[in-house]
């Protein structure tokens, strides 16, 4: 008997499984990437026939839902839902993508009035500080002629 070959080819299995193992990741992979890529025709279909369905709404809603249906099918997607409440639009898509059939929900309506802007906030109000005095100012006499006051010097000499 030989020693040391019963490993011949192990390799080989590996490489095998690896493969494999490999070919399922990526077939995961792919998959998911085609349920979202669903997803995502599902949502820009459903929003564009909330547009359309909307933009119909004075019409009524028979004529705003048979524009979001003839959106719906351009996109290659299916209308279940369609109601108008007022001016605004709801609507819900599916799009068959192989096994995966997502569907998506958008409204869509007239825009809201923007709010008020309230007034900027007024300081409180203080009473303005008290002005301060003013120096006193040196007042001199005025010089007049005639004679002088009783008890004053005129000429800085005494009586």
């Amino acid at each position: 008997m030989r020693r040391g070959h019963g490993d011949r080819g192990v390799a080989s299995v590996w490489t095998a499984f690896a493969a494999c193992a490999l070919c399922v990741v990526f077939g995961a992979v792919l998959a998911l990437g085609q349920a979202v890529a669903a997803r995502h025709r599902a949502g820009g279909a459903a929003d564009l026939a909330a547009l359309a369905a909307a933009d119909r709404a004075l019409w009524g809603e028979p004529e705003a839902c048979a524009a979001a249906r003839r959106v719906t099918t351009a996109q290659g997607a299916e209308l279940l839902h369609c109601r108008l409440t007022g001016a605004e639009a709801e609507v819900t898509a599916r799009v068959a993508a192989g096994p995966w059939a997502p569907t998506a929900r958008s409204r869509a309506g007239p825009a809201a009035p923007p709010a008020p802007v309230p007034p900027p906030p007024v300081p409180p109000v203080s009473a303005p500080p008290p002005p301060a005095p003013a120096p006193p100012v040196p007042v001199s006499a005025p010089s007049v002629p005639g004679p002088p006051v009783s008890g004053l010097a005129s000429d800085g000499a005494g009586p």
